[in-house]
């Protein structure tokens, strides 16, 4: 009996022994035609055994790119796609940058940061104006997203004129939406109470009910 012990590490286990013992017979084969015609029977092979790769995008080029893996790069046969090399696997990828913000109000986020500069840069007009409406009401929803509180406009107002640093025109800014998060939470949170209420109420009334009707059966037993 010959135990996995004893047998070559799997490269890339969820494959399983078989496809790795294809791949192991691959690069024994005398000639680079055989061995092609193998890589890409095994490659179709490999498709079929996980299918959930063809979701993905390139999957051809991920199964090349496990064949090389699964033979430990020693496989000498033409691939459709670059080969990969094993400095590849190992090369940490690229830091990416974290978006930071450098104000108080980080809770409206980078869109509306990018809003308000849009706003900067245009002309003065109708279109300016509506987009400064358009920006306050999103800043709105978004502190009643964050802070789970009513605000008021004049808030918002403020916290927008430092966001723009003096820079955007607000007197035309009359009022804002109502914050249909804040006002769906409270109109809940009263619809709630109001059944707690009425449904501590009426058991009130039960028990009332049957207290009455207990002394009235304790008058009659005494008669």
């Amino acid at each position: 009996m010959e135990y996995n012990t004893q047998r070559n590490a799997l490269q890339m286990p969820e494959y399983g022994r078989m496809i790795q013992e294809m791949v192991e017979i691959c690069r024994t084969l005398p000639t680079k035609e055989e061995r092609n015609d193998a890589a890409r029977s095994i490659i179709e092979f490999m498709g079929q055994r996980n299918p959930h790769l063809r979701d993905e995008e390139n999957y051809k080029h991920k199964l090349w790119d496990h064949l090389f893996i699964l033979a430990n790069h020693d496989l000498d046969v033409d691939s459709p796609y670059p080969i990969l090399t094993p400095e590849e696997l190992t090369t940490k990828p690229r830091k990416m940058p974290y978006p930071s913000y450098d104000n108080e109000y980080k809770f409206y986020g980078k869109s509306i940061l990018q809003l308000i500069e849009r706003a900067i840069v245009l002309e003065d007009g109708d279109e300016k104006d509506a987009l400064i409406q358009v920006i306050a009401n999103n800043m709105k929803k978004s502190y009643n997203v964050y802070n789970k509180e009513h605000v008021q406009d004049d808030v918002i107002i403020r916290h927008l004129k430092d966001l723009s640093q003096n820079r955007l025109d607000l007197t035309g800014i009359d009022s804002l939406d109502k914050s249909k998060i804040y006002y769906n939470n409270n109109r809940n949170n009263n619809n709630k109470n109001n059944r707690n209420q009425n449904t501590n109420n009426n058991a009130k009334k039960r028990h009332h009910h049957n207290n009455q009707n207990n002394q009235n059966n304790q008058k009659n037993n005494r008669k």
